[in-house]
């Protein structure tokens, strides 16, 4: 059997830069899965992705002209219905295995090459057959299709073939863009499958303005990305264009000299990387006037209007300067170089008016503007949900920090969102939160406010860091929690991968302010300050909020490495303080680790069943009632080891707490051996009852043990 190498490309007119890596990604993989489903590829075989502006390609290694034949087994139907009384074939089984391809000439020998086999409550006539592999053509026919209807297209396009049909513009095809040629390549042969209206073949084309020839000719599947560099001006891969770009961008940076360094952006690397057939990075620069304006706003023009990438210092400050990566390499770069240069000064011209418009209002005229702004039709305006945040801030500001740490958080939860009415935020969304910063402290207020101001949206990403000081901490709280119960309180909850309001990146935020600053504040409290804001604008949404918080806080601490029995031990009581939730798992981890730890679990998760069955126990012992020796010993125990360690928890010793239990697994296992717990004397049943309660209540204080049972 021949195995060679393959190659298939579609070139077509230029594709969305921001999903090119993926749409390459899954062409490739997809062709390969298909591929290898048909038998075409062995165990070595290997892709390869391409991807450029023009193009989606996939190299496969090893695979086979035609798949190999394989035995087929398929089930006929039950032996009842396809052999008479006599044991010969009904017409019934005739007419299935002529259908089938089988030879029915001879019946006899036919049910004689049958199988028969269970099949649930009946026996089942199973027919053995070869089924001949796909040939490649077959397989590869097969692969593109599937490859191509299942590309991650962000948007389809509808256009006319232009031609291979009767009437020429007739015939339309869906597709990401329109698609011009088609390479398929097994060694040096070309596969004719066909596709979009286009027929393989090896022809292709390199870069628009700079290939050497056109058409470029692949004379084989191995020489594709090298023949496109050679003569077409073209780095196919997506992976190697990225990485020429990085470091063009570091040699441009070394030669500008004094530490300078390109911003690092991996999704701007992505699209550029998108953009380019060969990447050729070129130094500009813009007036040192423009530096006046707040870095943010400068680096977020370029970035996302230009697609350029500014260059800072070693201290993180933006220079003047900065990097373009040009699809074209002319001799003479300087027309390039001031083309950039004169596209990019409106933009920073723009900003500059931005910013000093801005500044000639203060942030607290704007107040009022916000009640002028929709926020829900069901919460009312900007202003209404910036009293909600004050009234929110205060109190907890209150609670942290007293009267100075209230008015503060106050006076920056007034100001926070008021930055939204500015031409900048206007033009720039991304920047609100920075610009109010940076409007706050022109205006005169303190770096703490304006900091706040600046702070209150973090963390904004997973990763992202904390506000910097205790107001900013105080107004983030307060805004996230306004959110989160505004939206649970007219049921706008997050639905599947729905979630406009971003209300489980909200709820991570809240969970990593409360145990990340270890911040002296029941999440119960939280709600119940929150709550009583909106007035009748919502229902009550604790219950389901606080299962959202904690189902987000369990999948965090699963994906800090806990494991499930740790997580649900510790959550399972819902602790008040989330910032004590570390030493909780790690005092559980401790304990789980004990050569005592499974058999006190177990008969934790005991004793709580037979609790579960009794009446309100009372968890009070009366020694005199204890008859059995077992009961003694372990009355006597927790007597010893019960104040222990309830001492430890109230000192903050989480595991010195639970690992003083461990002496209990012997007088524990004795009790249950020797003690029934349900005796036929009241006095005696309920008085165990309340000895167990009591173990139970020790034993649950610092997580349920039951749940590492």
């Amino acid at each position: 059997m021949t195995h060679q190498n393959l190659l298939v490309e579609l070139f077509v007119e230029e594709l969305p830069p921001k999903a090119l890596k993926k749409l390459g990604e899954s062409f490739a993989n997809v062709l390969f899965e298909q591929l290898r489903d048909a038998g075409l590829t062995d165990a070595q075989s290997v892709v390869t992705a391409y991807a450029s502006p023009r193009r989606l390609a996939a190299h496969v290694t090893q695979v086979a002209a035609q798949a190999a034949d394989k035995a087929v087994q398929q089930k006929l139907m039950p032996v009842a219905v396809g052999l008479d009384a006599s044991g010969n074939a009904t017409p019934a089984l005739l007419k299935k295995l002529q259908a089938l391809g089988a030879d029915v000439s001879n019946p006899a020998a036919v049910v004689a090459s049958l199988k028969r086999a269970p099949d649930g409550k009946a026996e089942a006539l199973f027919y053995d057959s070869v089924a001949k592999g796909a040939s490649l053509l077959q397989g590869l026919q097969k692969a593109l299709d599937e490859s191509l209807a299942k590309l991650p297209i962000p948007k389809v396009m509808t256009y006319q073939l232009e031609t291979d049909c009767e009437l020429p513009g007739w015939t339309s095809v869906n597709f990401v863009r329109p698609a011009h040629g088609l390479v398929a390549l097994h060694g040096k042969e070309v596969v004719p499958v066909k596709t979009l209206g286009l027929k393989a073949g090896q022809q292709t084309h390199g870069h628009r303005f700079e290939a050497n020839v056109s058409p470029v000719i692949i004379q084989d599947a191995d020489s594709y990305a090298a023949t496109l560099a050679r003569d077409g001006a073209v780095i196919a891969s997506f992976a190697e264009r990225r990485a020429e770009i990085v470091k063009q961008l570091h040699a441009a940076a070394a030669k500008v000299g004094g530490g300078a360094k390109a911003i690092e952006d991996e999704a701007l690397l992505d699209e550029v990387t998108a953009l380019v057939e060969r990447p050729n990075v070129l130094t500009c620069e813009f007036e040192t006037q423009f530096l006046e304006v707040p870095q943010e706003c400068l680096i977020l023009t370029m970035k996302a209007n230009q697609k350029y990438f500014p260059l800072l210092t070693a201290e993180g400050k933006l220079t003047n300067k900065f990097l373009v990566v040009s699809n074209i390499s002319p001799t003479d770069a300087s027309a390039v170089i001031g083309g950039n240069e004169r596209v990019v000064r409106p933009r920073l011209a723009d900003a500059k008016f931005f910013f000093d418009q801005d500044r000639k209002k203060t942030l607290a005229s704007r107040v009022e503007g916000l009640n002028k702004v929709v926020y829900h039709n069901k919460l009312g305006t900007q202003g209404e949900r910036m009293a909600r945040v004050r009234g929110i801030a205060k109190a907890l500001g209150q609670a942290l920090g007293g009267d100075a740490l209230a008015q503060a958080a106050d006076t920056a939860a007034q100001l926070a969102k008021t930055d939204l009415l500015t031409d900048m935020v206007g033009e720039f969304p991304e920047l609100q939160g920075i610009m109010g910063g940076y409007y706050a402290r022109h205006d005169g207020l303190s770096t703490d406010i304006a900091d706040a101001i600046e702070d209150h949206y973090r963390p904004r990403f997973a990763g992202d860091e904390l506000p910097r000081n205790n107001v900013g901490l105080v107004v983030a709280l307060a805004d996230k929690l306004e959110t989160l119960v505004g939206m649970f309180g007219i049921g706008n909850l997050p639905s599947g991968d729905k979630d406009p309001f971003a209300l489980r990146r909200h709820a991570l935020g809240v969970i990593r302010m409360l145990m990340e600053k270890d911040l002296a504040l029941d999440w119960r409290q939280l709600l119940a300050l929150s709550v009583p804001v909106f007035g009748d604008k919502i229902t009550d949404p604790s219950e389901a909020l606080t299962t959202f918080l904690f189902d987000r806080l369990a999948g965090a601490l699963r994906e800090q490495g806990y494991s499930v029995q740790e997580v649900d031990a510790v959550l399972a009581l819902h602790p008040a303080r989330l910032g004590q939730v570390p030493k909780l798992l790690a005092a559980v981890r401790a304990f789980a680790a004990l050569p005592e730890s499974p058999a006190l679990a177990a008969a934790n998760k005991r004793i709580g069943n037979i609790l579960k069955k009794a009446d309100e126990v009372d968890p009070h012992v009366n020694p005199a009632l204890l008859k059995e020796s077992a009961e003694q010993a372990l009355h006597e125990v927790m007597q010893r080891l019960l104040p222990e360690s309830e001492a430890l928890y109230k000192a903050g010793d989480y595991t010195g707490s639970l690992q003083t239990l461990a002496a209990l697994r012997s007088p524990v296992d004795a009790f249950f051996d020797d003690v029934m717990v349900n005796a036929e004397e009241m006095d005696v049943r309920l008085n165990r009852q309340g000895l167990l309660k009591c173990l139970h209540v020790a034993m649950n204080r610092v997580a349920d043990l039951s749940r590492l049972a």
